[in-house]
């Protein structure tokens, strides 16, 4: 086997269709705006998973929902979140908000 190729069949194109739900709900675009968050490989955020690794993430994403509601975010919440936090912080300074480092 190759350096880096997945081990294990491909993911059902059912499980990527849950998969992409989730990661949805949980407030994200698609695979690549959640690599980060959600730990993905650069495989994983062009949509390519093994079985095993869309059993294991759809188990997470589904625990982690649990009690939840589930509130998509609106197109503000979206652009905000790609705001840098130094403009974010800025802005917020020139509207009279006192902005200090967590």
């Amino acid at each position: 086997m190759a350096f880096g190729q997945p081990q294990g069949p491909p993911a059902s194109k059912r499980q990527l269709d849950r998969l992409l739900d989730l990661v949805i709900a949980a407030g994200h675009e698609d695979f690549r705006d959640a690599r980060g968050p959600l730990r993905l490989t650069q495989r994983q955020s062009n949509g390519k998973f093994t079985r095993d690794e869309a059993d294991e993430l759809i188990e997470q994403l589904e625990s982690g929902m649990e009690g939840e509601a589930i509130v998509p975010l609106t197109a503000e919440e979206r652009a905000l979140r790609a705001v840098s936090t130094e403009a974010l912080a800025a802005e917020l300074q020139r509207r009279g908000w006192v902005v200090m480092e967590p």
